[in-house]
């Protein structure tokens, strides 16, 4: 059966990728074929669909900042979010049942409101494969859509420890003791080096000191491993900590996927309830919209972020799971909701891809803030003297960086996507501000270009820096751009599509290396 599962699911992901979707969506339709030719979830395909699902919140927390959570836009801008959403819900639900629709008809108050609440989740397991995907995890609109689904998240645990009336064990208190750990956490994660043990250091603190530690006193295991991540979050290897779970996180979460298709046998009642909920979805992009909005983003922020929280939840339905168990809700609207949740990723899959294009189309009709009332990482840009700007201010970017500087002088500007990242180059006396170079407004921002003589693409993503390049080109630059890249037909699409150079970041790594090593130790070798 495994065999015939991986099969199933390469070939659908491929499928998906060839058709310019997301694999998920290919893994979500393999779990309904398979399904519907009779195969079934097993013990460990769930088993290992948690397991993606628990590595994922710790990879998230080992990219959130704390002080990302306390700010007003989230912890409001979710809390709000989620009221008037699960109050409308409830509303269109309950006319529904005024209608006579079947199953809905026989709901009372009660649960009618809770599958609203149900449906007010957005997915966390879509929207960071979509934002990782695209290389916005950092973006402006990627953090706010990530803190708004952690706080979801929290909500939803909330909800699930208060409805079993099971609550944690009084030693739970001990968990407040955990930041005090935090320096051992940090030693330990300076001595297990770079290699295996690394990656083995991550899956023992989400899964065993996270997640089993909380469910040891009674709390829920996932959010365990995200406060276990948030509290590694500081440290400098939590970056590569993150990209050493990466693989692994990703072949777990496919079981996930494929897990949703297998657990439901879909039916023409279940089939039909959920094109009603799907009648939903677009107001709950709306109410994301006017939320962020309000908070004085600008459009394209508040939009992106919007289409990125465009869908159904996971959550969702382990919140109706647990109400099915209980007597709460019936079968067949958890089926309707398993369905509504798969539909939804397939509809918003081609939407995050085509988010870009859909804002400059929509971009003009949609209203503004006045310049002066914008959210302070939207303000307007002066490049001042810069002749040179690099995009990215990673190890490769802040690496050219000091070398343009030694040779030629002042004449950077570098671009960094993250705030704290940002902040630390400023303090290191680099002339590095923030904002998101696959952003058109943040091009429409910069209010001059007449002295940038040359532009440096030094996005770790390669369809980071694509977009940059195609940004630059719609205003027409006139000067030089030069490219970083990790393949060879990413180096070949970059030159097709109009960059001057473009380097391998392996062998410029390599090369450069060898030309310290001369310069710096003179070795006298004989030549040959």
């Amino acid at each position: 059966m495994e065999l015939i599962l991986i099969t199933a699911a390469f070939a659908a992901g491929f499928l998906s990728l060839k058709c310019n979707l997301p694999p998920l969506v290919g893994f979500l339709l393999a779990g309904f074929g398979l399904n519907a030719l009779g195969f079934s979830s097993n013990d460990t395909i769930i088993t290992l669909a948690d397991l993606g699902v628990t590595l994922l919140l710790f990879t998230i927390g080992l990219k959130l900042d704390i002080k990302t959570l306390l700010s007003q836009e989230i912890w409001a801008g979710a809390t709000v979010h989620n009221l008037l959403s699960t109050a409308l819900f409830s509303l269109a639900l309950l006319l529904l049942k005024v209608l006579g629709v079947s199953t809905i008809a026989s709901m009372n108050l009660e649960q009618i409101v809770l599958l609203g609440f149900a449906l007010s989740f957005s997915s966390t397991v879509f929207a960071v494969k979509s934002l990782q995907e695209k290389g916005e995890m950092n973006a402006t609109y990627g953090t706010l859509a990530i803190g708004i689904l952690v706080m979801q998240d929290i909500f939803a645990v909330i909800f699930l420890t208060a409805s079993t009336g099971k609550l944690p064990e009084w030693y739970a208190i001990a968990l407040f003791a955990l930041p005090l750990l935090r320096p051992l956490f940090y030693k330990l994660l300076d001595w297990v080096g770079h290699g295996e043990m690394l990656v083995l250091f991550g899956i023992f603190f989400a899964l065993v000191v996270g997640a089993g530690l909380f469910e040891l006193v009674g709390m829920k295991a996932d959010l365990g491993a995200l406060i276990l991540g948030m509290l590694l979050a500081g440290h400098k290897k939590a970056s590569e900590l993150s990209k050493s779970l990466f693989n692994l996180k990703e072949l777990f979460l496919v079981c996930f996927f494929l897990n949703i298709g297998l657990s439901e046998q879909p039916t023409l009642t279940g089939f039909a309830l959920a094109l009603l909920f799907l009648l939903l979805l677009p107001l709950k992009g709306v109410l994301y919209f006017l939320v962020l909005n309000a908070f004085k983003f600008r459009v394209r922020t508040s939009l992106l972020a919007s289409l990125s929280l465009f869908n159904f939840s996971e959550f969702g339905l382990i919140v109706s799971g647990l109400a099915f168990k209980m007597g709460w809700m019936s079968g067949d609207i958890l089926v309707a909701l398993a369905i509504a949740v798969s539909i939804s990723f397939v509809i918003a899959a081609p939407i995050n891809r085509k988010g870009h294009e859909l804002y400059q189309r929509s971009g003009r009709w949609l209203k503004e803030h006045a310049a002066e009332k914008l959210h302070q990482r939207d303000q307007l840009i002066n490049p001042g003297s810069a002749q040179v700007l690099i995009l990215g201010m990673g190890r490769i970017g802040t690496g050219a960086y000091d070398e343009l500087r030694n040779r030629y002088g002042n004449i950077c500007l570098g671009i960094e996507v993250r705030e704290e990242a940002a902040i630390v180059h400023q303090t290191l006396g680099r002339n590095v501000i923030e904002g998101d170079a696959t952003d058109p407004d943040f091009w429409e921002r910069i209010l001059d270009t007449a002295n940038v003589k040359l532009v440096l693409l030094a996005m770790p993503h390669h369809q980071g820096n694509q977009t940059a390049l195609e940004q630059l080109q719609l205003r027409n630059y006139q000067g030089q751009i030069a490219a970083i890249a990790e393949y060879q037909d990413q180096i070949d699409t970059l030159i097709e599509n109009g960059v001057d150079a473009a380097f391998n970041i392996y062998s410029e790594a390599g090369s450069g290396f060898a030309g310290n090593v001369c310069e710096q130790l003179k070795p006298q070798f004989q030549k040959v």
